[in-house]
């Protein structure tokens, strides 16, 4: 049975997991179209910190490009703190956060090859009244702070623990993967992969279930969703887009376990063992309600410290800012350049071209070009596809981009900085499998809807 909690429990997971659903969930009608509030509040602070939010880019990109090039010769003792997280990454992640530097400083201070100083490159990013990243600084702020409406006050805990039944069945996965997923699909696609790392550290996975949560449920948040119908322009079919990225999710989630790679993944624990065969069992006196229920409040219970909840809020904030806009700042401009001024993205898309004209998408050349793209950064395949007239193919375009969901500039990169049994081939195989199934389910969708 379900132990009694006090009333202040029962407010904080009931009214504070409403308040968070309604912010990051909720649609409102605006002026500009449908958009949810936390959007509504990006917007409105955007326009205030015009005048300078390209210099604080600035600044926040040599903080993490130096901090990361100084941790790359101070060994790692004890647990990994604040510092770490913010700065502590490999060789490579670091020289992204340097040419995010000089990216941007070549652009504000207008010097280099016209190539990387064009507004059609640097500036789609970094432009002060309209570039994505200037504009994703905002969002993150509130995102960032607000975040722990959805996840620390046991929404994710409850409708984790009704979920129990079917995730095995239909995904191949445990029922206490539910939570992972939910972080995922409304947090965040990064949390969904720390979740899910340290689940399979801690031997609560295989490393079966733990590939395929990773690669399957860590979807971006519905926050970067934001931003793809924002730089898309789709902002008024945000319910149909988002709809539509949780359907093909889901069929995805039922097909990739069965198939390669994911299916000969071992499904052994991370110590070659088997899993124990009970470990799925609703405790004794709880039925799945009761037991969800119990779930929730008992993490609302243990996060009563609103002090705690607002420093981890601004944890997340600082980890947007250093480790997710200055990657995107790099790969945006280095893939801009590549689309602007050469043909690589469009002899990629190639083989795209046939498949899309069968399914009679418009303007089959510009979209075959963005399928490729979003195995480097997810904003990609919308910021190429922006200036597309058919609002049938940009919403085609960024409904596949989000689906797709492997990239390597957030999710892939942080994957292949785990324990998880998963290769770079790995992740650019489940990459074109995921796109391949996408493309068929997500034209038909457009065609219905336009």
């Amino acid at each position: 049975m379900t132990k009694k909690f006090p009333f202040y429990t029962w407010f904080l997971f009931v009214a504070l997991s409403a308040l968070g659903v309604f912010l990051f969930i909720t649609p409102i009608n605006t002026a500009d179209g449908m958009k949810v509030p936390i959007a509504i509040l990006a917007n409105m602070l955007a326009g205030k910190v015009e005048p300078f939010i390209h210099w604080f880019a600035l600044v926040t990109f040599i903080i993490a490009a130096a901090g990361s090039v100084i941790m790359q010769f101070i060994p790692q003792k004890g647990p990994r703190t604040l510092m770490d997280s913010l700065f502590r990454v490999n060789w490579f992640w670091t020289i992204m956060r340097v040419l995010a530097v000089i990216f941007t400083t070549m652009y504000l201070f207008q010097f280099g090859p016209a190539s990387f100083i064009s507004e059609d490159t640097a500036g789609i990013l970094i432009d002060p009244a309209s570039g994505l990243i200037t504009f994703m600084f905002v969002l993150f702020l509130f995102a960032g702070l607000l975040l722990p409406l959805l996840t620390d006050f046991g929404l994710l805990e409850f409708f984790g623990s009704m979920m129990v039944k079917i995730m095995r069945p239909l995904f191949k996965i445990p029922g206490r993967a539910a939570v992972d997923c939910l972080a995922s699909w409304v947090g965040d696609g990064t949390i969904g992969v720390l979740l899910t790392s340290k689940q399979y550290e801690e031997k609560n996975y295989t490393g079966r279930e733990a590939a395929t949560i990773a690669t399957t449920f860590s979807v971006v948040s519905i926050t970067f969703c934001l931003v793809v119908i924002e730089t898309i322009g789709i902002e008024e079919y945000f319910l149909q887009f988002y709809a539509s990225v949780v359907f093909c999710g889901l069929i995805l989630a039922f097909i990739m376990p069965r198939i390669y790679p994911l299916k000969q993944k071992a499904d052994t624990l991370i110590d070659g063992t088997e899993a124990p065969a009970n470990r799925e069992e609703v405790k004794e006196g709880f039925n799945v309600f009761t037991f969800g229920l119990h779930n929730a409040l008992t993490k609302a219970d243990s996060n009563k410290k609103l002090g705690k909840i607002v420093a981890g809020g601004f944890k997340n904030v600082l980890e947007m800012w250093f480790a997710v806009t200055p990657i995107i700042m790099a790969f945006g401009t280095i893939a801009l350049v590549l689309a602007e001024f050469t043909s690589v993205f469009r002899i990629l898309g190639m083989p795209f071209e046939p498949i899309l004209t069968l399914l009679q998408i418009p303007e089959t050349s510009e979209a075959a070009q963005t399928m490729i793209v979003g195995f480097a950064d997810m904003l990609l395949p919308s910021v190429l596809g922006a200036g597309i007239e058919s609002e049938l193919t940009r919403f085609f375009i960024a409904t596949v981009s989000v689906t797709q969901l492997i990239y390597l500039s957030e999710v892939g990169g942080l994957i292949l900085g785990t324990k998880l049994p998963l290769k770079i081939w790995d992740l650019f195989v489940i990459f074109l499998i995921r796109t391949i199934i996408s493309i068929p389910i997500i034209a038909a969708i457009a065609h219905i809807i336009f």
